[in-house]
């Protein structure tokens, strides 16, 4: 049953005043009233989880990965209660909640095996060397946690990036206590993951500071957190302007912190002109289906997508208006994002040089309903409004004189998460001039596929440079993301009784860097 309280350190607790959940589809308040968390709330969760940090930091591997498997069955017995929440709150479908409610509990148990690994710490061991000149010492090198983690819950993935998100289950494995800001647009979801994982710090006998959550309606309570000393560092998936008040914040404070933001990407597509001359409608109808997906609340809708002016493109357009027509407005997050994007629909259509292509079906006002423009490549270039994200389900397709001019507006592109390219074996010569381009663009370049799909991964990278997200050497998804809550330590001349446990002779590892040369556990 749900209470509406705060998890602090292990201890339910009422706030400051209360908020009310919305039913994203009707506008109704859904029950129960929710605590607003408290500055007292914030200094106590964080004290506590400093405390801890002592504690869960220095746990053995194996423990560690225990507490990442037993939370994700924690989260598993939640069952279709979690899922009717998620969904009452979020207005997203049953199927989409399920699946992203095993992509939650399926990175955390993949954390685990990396934990488990331990490849991620990097061990390096340089011997000394005393009849060098002068004598060279023994330096041994792992990565140990941060400290305390501040997480902030995103509206679109109220599972997968929000409580139990990638954020989380990587600081978790990194060996950090977190204290998370739940987002409020879905605090009853929040508080059943939040007792899920309580639970699980509970049987592992872990100290109760590991893990808090904290709710609330006022950006204070988010400043609040990361302005407290003992966070070390910051995870965040939302908006730019959300993102970028988080690291004004962190590099005000006396310590400045790393904030690891997720925020704005448009995802650039490009249909290469042999691959859109053999299947344009095919194109259309599967690019259409993209840029709906969930009310176009991904971070990698597409939202723009570049081609040469040719009779292909004209059937394309077609066949685009022809699949537009049969989308249905869907139920977006909350009714701020439904009027932001109604407003960014609105600011787009009135740009010089941007044509209506088509629309989806009309509904309700909490609804989003499918838009798609064009505009030439010249009107993109002359006008930096066009590059604007608009969180929802619309797009641009910028039809380019050439792919000369195609590389020009790439070129011209804010960093992005993803680029894609649609391509035959006609197309690649061309499509490897505009590799070097979308390196520099983007985080993920994707070949013959739509960029809304994100497995969780070794490979994985989601991030990109700026503003895609505050560090372009970061990801938030697969086991890479562990790395951004790290920091290396270097032991010189340390007895080997004192150095850890990994970095001893004795310890063999599965892999180290001996010397400079890497070494399997078989090696010598």
């Amino acid at each position: 049953m749900l209470t509406g309280k705060n998890l602090v350190a292990g201890e339910w607790r009422n706030g400051d005043g209360t908020f009310t959940a919305v039913d994203a589809a009707s506008g109704d308040a859904l029950g129960p009233d929710f605590a607003e968390a408290t500055k007292q709330d914030v200094a106590d969760a964080c004290a506590a989880a400093a405390e801890a940090q002592k504690v869960f930091g220095a746990l053995p591997l194996a423990e560690r990965a225990k507490f990442l498997r037993l939370a994700a069955d924690k989260i598993d017995a939640l069952g279709d209660d979690l899922t009717r929440r998620a969904m009452a709150e979020s207005g997203l479908p049953e199927a989409r909640l399920t699946g992203e409610r095993g992509r939650t509990v399926g990175q955390l148990r993949l954390f685990a095996e990396e934990v488990e690994d331990g490849g991620w710490q990097d061990l390096r061991i340089d011997h000394a060397d005393p009849s060098r000149t002068p004598p060279k010492p023994d330096l041994r090198m792992r990565k140990i946690p941060v400290g305390p983690v501040a997480v902030f819950g995103a509206s679109n993935f109220p599972l997968a990036f929000s409580v139990a998100g990638g954020d989380t289950a990587s600081a978790f494995a990194a060996g950090c206590c977190v204290v998370v800001k739940g987002h409020p647009a879905h605090p009853g979801t929040s508080e059943l993951v939040a007792g899920a994982i309580a639970e699980a710090v509970s049987e592992c006998g872990l100290p109760a500071g590991t893990f808090s959550v904290l709710s609330g309606t006022d950006y204070a309570l988010g400043e609040a957190l990361v302005s407290d000393p003992r966070i070390a560092a910051v995870g965040f998936t939302g908006s730019r302007a959300g993102g970028l008040a988080l690291m004004k914040r962190a590099a005000e404070r006396e310590v400045p912190i790393p904030v690891y933001a997720e925020m704005s990407s448009i995802n650039p597509v490009v249909l290469m002109p042999g691959k859109l001359e053999q299947s344009a409608e095919e194109l259309a109808s599967a690019y259409v289906g993209s840029l709906s997906l969930g009310a176009g609340q991904f971070c990698t809708n597409p939202g723009i997508l570049l081609t040469v002016e040719s009779e292909a493109t004209s059937r394309f357009l077609v066949a685009v208006k022809d699949a537009l027509g049969a989308v249905p407005a869907q139920t977006m997050l909350t009714s701020g994002i439904s009027d932001a994007y109604r407003s960014g629909i609105e600011t787009l259509g009135g740009l010089s040089g941007a044509e209506l292509v088509g629309v989806g079906e009309e509904g309700s006002s909490a609804c989003g309903r499918a838009h798609v423009y064009t505009a030439t490549g010249s009107d993109f270039l002359a006008d930096p409004a066009f590059e604007q994200e608009i969180f929802g389900p619309s797009s641009i397709v910028v039809r380019c004189k050439d792919l000369r001019e195609v590389a020009q507006v790439l070129d011209e592109l804010e960093g992005q998460l993803t680029t894609t390219l649609h391509m035959i074996e006609a197309d690649y010569d061309d499509a490897a001039k505009l590799l070097p381009i979308l390196e520099q663009r983007a985080g993920r370049i994707i070949a013959n596929a739509w960029p809304t799909g994100v497995d969780v991964t070794h490979a994985m990278v989601h991030g990109g440079p700026f503003p895609a997200t505050s560090d372009g050497r970061s990801t938030s998804v697969g086991t890479l993301a562990i790395g951004r809550f790290l920091r290396p330590v270097s032991y010189q001349d340390l007895p080997s009784v004192l150095l850890p446990q990994r970095l001893r002779d004795d310890a063999r590892p599965k892999l180290s860097r001996i010397n400079g040369e890497w070494r399997a556990l078989s090696d010598t």
